[in-house]
């Protein structure tokens, strides 16, 4: 589909991130879905936490059982409670398994259902979006983006989850043992929070640049694979990868700036927790002294407050991950926040007993607001004629085709067919209208039969068979191993340019519209063949309103009428001969051909 130039770059610059907020709504819109399982991971997330957090407490009266001189009973009773941690902690590690395989499956379930809510909202985009977004940034979006968020929900939820709860838990005990000495600790809590919220800022916005960077660098990748032919027949090897390196560089200085400040994180806030582990040892130390504490109590406030700055620790260390799959989060609900294509008026009727009545009425039209490319045009093809579009490049050939599919809305005029206004028509109804073969031919990876028979539902053997008999192909097929069930590779790499266009010719014949497309669907192939094919076209044709783009003026002398549009307005119209007769810019194109 032509569109006004190319794809979007994507900007260097890094935009504002948006709310966290609005992120994690929009995933708890997919986690509650599955909220039996949201319940039974949170049920065994504390459980598995809270018998953790007893084993200190064990600890701490094993060590204060210790009395010198009561050898055998001294054991015994440390015995005792060294048994029961061990007990707490297998249970705990038990639990924790349980709840790691669910957090697997629950986090499964949504990103499968993520994907398929991506996939179908990129059905319903317009045609517009994919002429100016890459293929390969998209295909990023519902590949590594959605991965990233699948490994945060999976992985870095539990430990979210987890820390919120131990951290509770071992300020709960803290107090209990000794609140004279929390108070210490709260020297140090504040600087580790102040200094993670202060780098969860800084790292988000690093973290959106490489993803939108990689899926730039997916997206020439994407580009330069299926053009690897044209690549080394123009011998432009050192240009693409002169290209191809300096995308890398951005996409990796854009890896190392995400991941460098986000690793520093981690360091630093261990480096704070451990002044504050130092101070608890001296503070601990003149407790005992006054007789304020136990050893055993000592002991317990220490593993206790391990198991406090842990989890912050944790929290600052896994933050990087966290801020990424926000940054891949926001990537995919842009996607799906983008504007589907125009849903059909309430009151709009389906296109029946369709005779091929087309009418353009001072139509104005572009693709960006502040260019326009059809100016004022008006045409009318009548039912089983033949209107070629001819011009030079960029003239606004393909443009017209994809108002006729209403790909694109018009901006001023109307277009009519069988004297319906096609806004008031469904797309659907419309669009299986025509019948198109365009100069770059798509095939899909399966059998040569369903490929044939992709545009129309439920199409038998002996019609597919009778399509690739008017195009040709029959005899070429019936020499293959498997004949129609050979599989074609995807995008049909194992067969010739100009079978593929006679594959999609034979997909076209098969649908039975009353209308039909080609933008010069034999430029493909040889001339023999094409002389097989314009016979085959003749036939196809027939009782059909044709619609064809020409660049050989030799293929359309027979068109009832030929449409010249030169930067977007028709300059002529008529049939060959009256514009031959005429000398006029027709003239002067069709003896171009020649010289």
């Amino acid at each position: 589909m032509a569109g006004s130039g190319g794809k979007q770059k994507i900007s260097d610059k890094t935009d504002k991130p948006r709310d966290t907020k609005y992120v994690l709504q929009r995933l708890w819109r997919y986690v509650y879905h599955y909220k039996w399982m949201l319940a039974a991971a949170i049920m065994l997330t504390i459980a598995s936490n809270m018998l953790a957090l007893v084993g200190p407490m064990l600890s701490g009266y094993a060590i204060d059982a210790i009395e010198p001189g009561k050898g055998l009973v001294i054991f015994k009773t440390v015995f005792y409670y060294a048994g029961w941690m061990i007990v707490f902690y297998a249970v705990s590690s038990a639990l924790s398994y349980l709840l790691s395989v669910l957090m697997m499956h629950l986090s499964q379930r949504i990103i499968s259902k993520m994907r398929e809510d991506v996939f179908s909202k990129l059905v319903e985009l317009p045609v517009g979006y994919f002429d100016r977004n890459q293929a390969g940034d998209i295909i990023s979006r519902i590949s590594y983006d959605i991965d990233t968020v699948n490994t945060s929900l999976s992985t870095d939820v539990i430990q979210v989850c987890a820390s919120i709860i131990t951290v509770i838990g071992s300020m709960v005990m803290m107090l209990v043992i000794s609140p004279s000495l929390v108070l210490v600790m709260l020297i140090t809590i504040p600087m580790s929070l102040l200094y993670t919220r202060y780098m969860a800022k800084k790292v988000r916005p690093l973290f959106r640049k490489r993803s939108a960077k990689l899926g730039e660098l997916n997206g020439f990748v994407e580009e330069m694979v299926s053009g690897q032919k044209t690549i080394k027949a123009y011998a432009a090897e050192s240009a693409v990868m002169g290209r191809f390196d300096s995308l890398n560089t951005e996409t990796v200085d854009a890896y190392y700036a995400a991941e460098y400040y986000g690793s520093i994180t981690g360091p630093t806030v261990n480096f704070i927790n451990n002044i504050s582990l130092s101070l608890i040892t001296v503070f601990g130390a003149i407790l005992y002294l006054f007789g304020q504490m136990t050893l055993g109590n000592i002991s317990s406030f220490v593993q206790y407050s391990r198991k406090f700055s842990g989890p912050i620790n944790e929290a600052a260390n896994i933050i990087s991950e966290l801020q990424s799959a926000a940054a891949a989060a926001e990537r995919v609900f842009k996607l799906m926040d983008e504007v589907p294509e125009i849903k059909d008026t309430p009151d709009a009727q389906e296109l029946c007993e369709v005779t091929g009545d087309v009418i353009m009425k001072d139509v104005s039209f572009g693709y960006l607001p502040d260019k326009t490319i059809i100016k004022n045009l008006f045409l009318h093809a009548h039912p089983g004629s033949l209107t070629a579009i001819v011009g030079p490049t960029g003239a606004g050939k393909t443009t017209i085709i994809n108002l006729l599919m209403r790909f694109y809305d018009v901006w001023d005029g109307n277009t009519y067919v069988d004297n319906q206004e096609i806004r008031n028509l469904t797309r659907q109804s419309l669009r299986k209208a025509y019948a198109m073969v365009l100069q770059d031919t798509w095939l899909f990876q399966g059998t040569i039969f369903q490929n044939i028979a992709y545009g129309k539902e439920n199409a038998t053997r002996e019609e597919v068979v009778e399509a690739a008999k008017l195009t040709g192909m029959h005899s070429y097929i019936m020499r293959l191993p498997l004949g129609y069930d050979t599989i074609i590779n995807e995008d049909g790499m194992n067969i010739s340019k100009g079978q593929k266009q006679l594959l999609t010719i034979a997909r076209a014949m098969l649908l039975d519209a009353k209308m039909l497309i080609l933008d010069e669907a034999t430029s493909n192939v040889d001339t023999r063949t094409e002389i097989k094919i314009q016979k085959a076209m003749r036939k196809l044709m027939e009782e059909k309103t044709c619609f064809v783009i020409a660049h050989r003026l030799s293929t359309i002398q027979g068109a009832d009428n030929i449409l010249v549009v030169d930067q977007g307005n028709i300059v002529e119209q008529g049939t060959h001969k009256e514009l031959m007769e005429k000398m006029g810019y027709y003239y002067k194109l069709y003896h171009s051909q020649f010289e």
